[in-house]
């Protein structure tokens, strides 16, 4: 596929970024070759039958197990445990409070 100078402008634009004479001809050759490697791509994708999730049968059966690498949620400790360490630096407090100057 072939990108003209005034594509190039254009994403310059999108991107507001300044873009010399010179580099716009660099941008441009970088910007074909990218299209190309993506097109390669799709072409290996689609010989190799992508199924219904959208990814190629290739990629699933090398990519290992899908799994959450989320902890749980949960208490990660009892309540009130580092409270008193906590009211312990601040600078005043009201019972189990910091207490702080009103702004409004």
């Amino acid at each position: 596929m072939a990108i003209e100078l005034k594509d190039v402008e254009h994403l310059a634009g999108l991107a507001r970024i300044a873009v010399s004479d010179s580099e716009k001809e660099l941008l441009r050759h970088d910007l074909e070759e990218i299209l190309a490697y993506v097109s390669q791509v799709t072409k290996v994708t689609a010989e190799l039958g992508a199924p219904e999730a959208g990814l190629p049968e290739i990629a699933l059966a090398t990519s290992g197990e899908l799994r959450n690498v989320m902890r749980e949620d949960g208490e990660p400790h009892a309540g009130g445990v580092f409270t008193e360490d906590i009211l312990k630096q601040a600078p005043a407090r009201e019972g189990n409070r910091i207490s702080v100057k009103k702004i409004l």
